[in-house]
């Protein structure tokens, strides 16, 4: 399912790209341009997505064995590289005509070709945050901020874009491409955060750990005597967690065994795909 929206993502990308350049030509505007270019790193985001989600749903083997799931981050951070790099590209092809407006032609065309490519890239967007969402795939969900970020700034760009063909002041073409360059680096530079927090072993939420906690107790039913030196992390689309489990001295190995089982089971139904390592430990290594 997440190669299947990521080959969609590239398709629809290609398809906005060839929309928005098109309405560039129509227009001259260097906004539309900034917004044309914008969506090139849309289709080189979406082809790292594609490559990262295939590598990621290797399974594990002798050298990965926890599998291969954070090469979707590396998809995310070369993302949020391309990002930034779009931004100085943008700015670079906006400050000549900040210092020398020029009147610009008959908008109406492109600004409607413009408009199609954005209510393509809507319903992209939607789809890709609802798949990463649903698959816990960084590389879509990061895909899907970046075209719903895309969407948002085209929106900006052709209100702008009318408003200066309306009132002839070409001046506000090239500060909405620098205002889209500033945006499109503040996306970039998010995207960059949230991947190397993957990276480097980023614990759940504590919403999350708040409900493993509660699903540990409910399991447990007092049947234990201290849970402790919980850690989670999350490696892609996939979750890890360990714990210490404190037993009393009277449980016998097969009855800890039992217990962790259910254990694992009870957190499996709470949060599938869920990696869980129980330590079991004797009633002298009580914490409290």
């Amino acid at each position: 399912m997440a190669e299947r929206a990521a080959r969609l993502s590239l398709l629809v990308a290609l398809w906005v790209l060839g929309l928005k350049s098109l309405a560039y030509l129509l227009t001259g505007s260097v906004a539309l341009l900034s917004d044309a270019l914008e969506s090139t790193v849309n289709v080189a985001a979406a082809l790292l997505a594609l490559f990262a989600i295939r590598f990621a749903q290797r399974p594990p083997d002798e050298t990965h064995p926890f599998g291969h799931s954070k090469a979707e981050y590396f998809s995310a951070v070369l993302e949020g590289v391309l990002v930034v790099l779009a931004a100085f590209l943008i700015a670079k092809e906006s400050i000549p005509r900040l210092l020398h407006p020029r009147p610009l032609g008959d908008l109406g065309p492109g600004l409607l070709v413009s408009l199609l490519a954005s209510l393509i890239n809507g319903l992209l967007a939607w789809h890709l945050l609802r798949q990463g969402r649903r698959l816990r795939s960084p590389a879509l969900t990061a895909d899907g901020y970046h075209v719903l970020s895309d969407v948002l700034t085209s929106v900006g760009v052709l209100a702008g874009v009318s408003l200066a063909w309306a009132t002839g002041l070409w001046v506000l073409d090239p500060l909405l491409a620098l205002l889209v360059a500033g945006n499109i680096l503040l996306m970039g530079f998010r995207l960059v955060r949230q991947s190397v927090g993957g990276l480097m072993d980023e614990g759940l939420s504590p919403a999350e750990v708040s409900r493993i906690r509660k699903t540990i107790a409910e399991a447990l039913g007092g049947r234990a005597l201290e849970v402790h030196d919980l850690k989670t992390r999350k490696a892609g689309n996939r979750a890890f967690l360990e714990f210490h489990l404190v037993v009393p001295g009277s449980m016998t190995v097969e009855e800890a065994h039992r217990l962790c089982d259910e254990l694992e089971r009870a957190l499996e139904e709470s949060f599938p795909g869920l990696a869980v390592t129980i330590h079991v430990e004797p009633e002298s290594e009580r914490k409290r």
